[in-house]
């Protein structure tokens, strides 16, 4: 067996030997063998695990990767793949958001109006005219309001609330994102990306780009995951496959006769 320092772990990855340290003190990779003389020595196991913590973290984040490798290297092979099934199940969120927001955009930016804003230059809508347009009711309108998705401005005499055109591109993407269930909080943060952006075209090169870091994080997973792979089959922690999945099915017999 060949054995390692901690230089020779860092070496590879860039990191100081102070951060192969306190990798193994936090569980990240397991716990090295010590000489007589009280010096650290590696494996091949622990530059497996170091590979696939770091893997973990450029795909999951650091507290993910942490929480999959200590879980590792605890025994609990179950609480690890769960780890890794909630990153992924992330992922197809955010990706059906970013389609979602998507098709919203393009529905609002094909309305007529100047800059590509559908509704710029018309007249404000009181709440009984937006609710008309939206099919919806005042009070839902009100509710939107209540939790920050809308923020129309007040008639200073009346106190009526009157949603201008920004308002009501905010109401219409706010309608089509619940009539996909998305919850309204998290229909608040898009909203609110949209007004620091400036408007549908500025959000529309941010949709881009948030796709492209989409899929750097998906085939950052697929690496993580094969890295994973390698680590698992050096502990030797996962269950040996049954026999009836590891033997091809037998071919079908003759169809019974009645």
């Amino acid at each position: 067996m060949k054995y390692l320092r901690p230089h020779d772990l860092a070496r590879e990855h860039g990191i100081s030997t102070q951060a192969v340290r306190n990798y193994e003190r936090d569980g990240f990779i397991p716990l090295a063998r010590r000489t007589p003389s009280g010096y650290r020595t590696y494996t091949e196991l622990h530059a497996a695990a170091l590979h696939a913590y770091l893997a973990l973290v450029r795909a999951y984040g650091y507290a993910t990767g942490g929480e999959i490798m200590r879980s590792l290297n605890t025994g609990d092979l179950d609480t690890a793949l769960a780890g890794v099934d909630r990153g992924h199940a992330q992922l197809l969120r955010d990706r059906g958001t970013l389609d979602a927001v998507g098709r919203a955009v393009e529905h609002l930016t094909r309305g007529p109006g100047p800059a590509g804003h559908p509704f710029a230059g018309s007249e404000p809508l009181s709440i009984g005219e937006l609710a008309r347009r939206l099919a919806v009711t005042p009070a839902t309108l009100r509710n939107w309001e209540a939790v920050g998705v809308l923020t129309p401005a007040r008639e200073p005499v009346t106190g009526r609330r009157s949603f201008g055109a920004t308002d009501v591109r905010d109401a219409e993407l706010t309608h089509l994102l619940r009539r996909g269930g998305y919850p309204l909080e998290h229909i608040r943060t898009v909203v609110r990306q949209i007004r620091t952006a400036g408007g549908t075209e500025a959000l529309s090169a941010a949709l881009d780009d948030w796709r492209r870091r989409l899929t750097a994080r998906g085939v950052s997973m697929l690496d993580a995951a094969a890295r994973l792979g390698e680590y698992v089959a050096l502990l030797g922690v996962a269950p040996a496959a049954p026999a009836s999945a590891a033997e091809p099915a037998p071919a079908p017999g003759p169809p019974p006769t009645v």
